[in-house]
This record gives C-alpha cells, sequence and structure tokens, in this order.
C-alpha cells in the first residue's frame, strides 16, 4: 500500500488549496480513505473521509464542516480535499490514510478505528496559514 500525498502550501486567512493523494497497492474502489492533519504539540485529527464504493458516503471532523470537500476519482485512484476559508488554526501537516483490513464505511467509527491501528499513511504534506 503505497499513499502520497501533493498539493500543499503556504496561504493567507480566508485562501483555498487543493490536497491531492494517490493511492496504489490495494483495492481502491471499495476502501475508505481519510485525511487526517497533526499540528505541533497538538494531536492528529480526523479531518474527512469517504467511501469509495459505490456508497459515496462521507464525513467530515466538526472543525472543517462547510469549509473542506472530500471527493474521489476511482480511475486515477485518487482522493481529493479542497481546503476553503483557510484559517490559521488549519496550519499543520495533513496526511492520507486507509487500512484495506478496516473498509467499512465514512464516519467517526473509521476515524476511531484508523486512531487504533497501524494503517497506512502518506509522507504528509504541509498547510500554513497566515494571518
Amino acid at each position: 500500500v503505497q499513499l502520497v500525498e501533493s498539493g500543499g502550501g503556504s496561504v493567507q486567512t480566508g485562501g483555498s488549496l487543493i490536497l491531492s493523494c494517490v493511492a496504489s497497492g490495494f483495492t481502491f474502489d471499495d476502501s475508505v480513505i481519510g485525511w487526517f492533519r497533526q499540528a505541533p504539540g497538538k494531536e492528529r485529527e480526523g479531518v474527512a473521509c469517504i467511501s469509495t464504493n459505490d456508497d459515496g458516503r462521507v464525513y467530515y471532523g466538526d472543525s472543517v464542516k462547510g469549509r473542506f470537500t472530500i471527493s474521489s476519482d476511482n480511475a486515477k485512484t485518487s482522493v481529493y480535499l479542497r481546503l476553503n476559508n483557510l484559517k490559521p488554526d488549519d496550519t499543520a501537516v495533513y496526511y492520507c490514510a486507509t487500512d484495506p483490513l478496516y473498509p467499512g464505511f465514512a464516519g467517526p467509527l473509521w476515524f476511531e478505528t484508523l486512531a487504533g491501528v497501524a494503517g497506512y499513511w502518506g509522507q504528509g504534506t504541509q498547510v500554513t496559514v497566515s494571518s
């Protein structure tokens, strides 16, 4: 399993970014893939996740609802995270993650599951929002 993120950068408050995660090594179109973030001195936080099968369910953490949008392109085995109306508190390293052993459905339980297993993680991409 390999996950490669890209698209991070530095923006001002109110700006936007699109993060990409290219996945390989597992059955992409029957999985749950999520984005997490971790800021210095803070715990890792689930941001958004998506079911890539026909269910298509998505779930967002409370802090990003209405501002971030997750989507997937099964043909490109990629998951995207559009970040709108960025705030300084969004500054963090953003990681793409999955675990083929725990496909399930996108939702809070999936975030909890990934927190308790090793899973597969990308290298992360830095997002910095200045005021």
